[in-house]
C-alpha cells in the first residue's frame, strides 16, 4: 500500500493517472466526488472484491477507510494493490500511523523541484505548482496562484472539515509571509488579530497539515547557551509567498525587502526536498548565533546555512555553532558559488550541486 502526500494541484492525481495507464485494471475513486464518497462511504466492504489497482483520491475526506484497509492489506493474498493521494497530512498522517502502521509506504509530491528544472530563477519566482510554473506568461501564474489561495480559502479549508474563520486564517496566512524565515511570535500575531496565542497556534496547524507551511523547531543541545524556543516559519511555496506579499516578477522581487529570506526557504525547501528528512530543526541563541537548517542524515548531524550573495567566509555565528554543536558538516548554500572547502567541516557549495548530487 503506497500513498502520494502532498498540497493540492502538485500533481499527485496526475502522477497516479499516469502510472495507472500502464496497468490494466485499475479502479479510481475520488472523494471529493459525492458519488464517490456516497458509494464507498456506504459500502466500504466493496472494496475487498476489487482486483488490480485502486487508486484513493483526497482519502483524508473519509476517515472511516483506514481500518477497514488495514483489514484488506492483512489479508493472506490480497487482490488488489492500494494507492492513496492526501492533502492534509495531519489528517493523513494521524490515521496511517494508527490503522496503517508498517502497511503503508508514504511518498512525498511537492510540485517541482531543481532536479527536475533547469530555470532555477522561473522556479524561485513562480514555485513549483505545475500550473503556476507552467503558465504561458507571468501574469497568468499569477492570477492562477491567487486563484489557489482563494480556493484553499473558501473551499479546501471546509473540505478538509476545518471549522475556523477563514477570513482570520487569510489574515494570519498573509501576516506569516511577512515573518517568512522568522521566529514567529504567536502572542504578538494574536494581539494584532484580536484572538489568543492557542487559536494562533491552531491556524498554524491548519496551514501546517495542508502543506501551505512549514514550521522548523528549534534544536536544542547541551550547551550553557540561552536558546530560542518560538519555531521559525516559512511558507513552503516561493510562488505562494511572493502572491501573499504582492510580489509579481522579478524585478520587483529583487527591489523587495523580503529578498533574502524568500531565496532563504526556496533554497531550504530544495534541500528537504532532496533529503527529506524525518525531523529539520534550526539552531538559534539568546544572542543570535544560528543556523539555518539542522537534521540527521545517514547517522550524522548536517548544518545548512543559506546566503544569497555568495560571500564565500566563515561568520562568527557559524564559527560559534561549530564549536558549541556536535555538527558533522557545514554547508553554505548559495545560488552560484563553485564548491569550496572553507575549513574541515565546512564547505561553501551551490543549490544547484547540493540538489544534484545529495550528501
Amino acid at each position: 500500500m503506497v500513498s502520494l502526500l502532498g498540497p493540492r494541484q502538485s500533481g499527485k492525481t496526475s502522477l497516479a493517472r499516469a502510472f495507472a495507464a500502464k496497468r490494466e485494471h485499475v479502479h479510481y475513486f475520488d472523494l471529493e466526488d459525492p458519488r464517490d464518497w456516497n458509494l464507498l462511504s456506504t459500502n466500504l466492504t466493496l472494496l475487498e472484491t476489487l482486483q488490480g489497482l485502486v487508486i484513493l483520491d483526497e482519502v483524508q475526506r473519509l476517515p472511516m477507510l483506514f481500518p477497514f484497509l488495514r483489514v484488506l492489506a492483512d489479508r493472506e493474498k490480497p487482490s488488489a494493490q492500494f494507492l492513496l493521494l492526501g492533502s492534509a497530512s495531519g489528517a493523513l498522517a494521524q490515521n496511517a500511523s494508527e490503522s496503517l502502521a508498517g502497511r503503508v509506504f508514504l511518498i512525498p509530491v511537492e510540485g517541482f523541484s531543481l532536479n527536475e528544472i533547469d530555470d532555477s530563477q522561473k522556479l524561485w519566482m513562480r514555485g513549483g505548482f505545475p500550473k503556476s510554473f507552467l503558465a504561458e506568461d507571468t501574469q497568468l501564474s499569477n492570477v492562477w496562484r491567487d486563484a489557489f489561495i482563494k480556493t484553499f480559502l473558501e473551499k479546501d479549508l471546509l473540505a478538509f472539515g476545518e471549522k475556523v474563520s477563514l477570513q482570520n486564517v487569510w489574515r494570519f496566512w498573509h501576516m506569516v509571509s511577512h515573518y517568512h524565515g522568522n521566529l514567529l511570535n504567536t502572542s504578538e500575531i494574536g494581539q494584532s488579530m484580536g484572538v489568543d496565542h492557542k487559536t494562533v497556534k491552531n491556524y498554524l496547524d491548519i496551514l501546517c497539515d495542508t502543506f501551505m507551511i512549514t514550521a522548523l523547531k528549534p534544536w536544542f543541545s547541551n550547551v550553557k547557551k540561552r536558546m530560542v524556543k518560538s519555531p521559525k516559519i516559512y511558507i513552503r511555496d516561493s510562488g505562494i509567498l511572493h502572491s501573499l506579499l504582492g510580489v509579481d516578477d522579478y524585478n520587483q522581487l529583487i527591489k523587495h525587502p523580503k529578498l533574502g529570506a524568500s531565496w532563504e526557504g526556496f533554497a531550504l525547501h530544495q534541500i528537504l526536498h532532496v533529503f527529506q528528512p524525518r525531523d529539520s530543526y534550526f539552531w538559534r541563541t539568546a544572542t543570535g548565533s544560528e543556523i539555518d537548517l539542522l537534521f540527521e542524515h545517514k547517522g550524522k548531524l548536517c548544518g545548512f546555512e543559506f546566503k544569497l550573495n555568495g560571500d564565500p567566509s566563515l561568520t562568527k555565528s557559524m564559527m560559534t555553532a561549530l564549536a558549541d554543536i556536535p555538527l558533522d558538516s557545514l554547508t553554505i548554500v548559495t545560488p552560484n558559488s563553485k564548491t569550496l572547502a572553507l575549513s574541515e567541516k565546512a564547505t561553501l557549495v551551490s543549490l544547484a550541486d547540493v540538489c544534484a548530487r545529495g550528501m
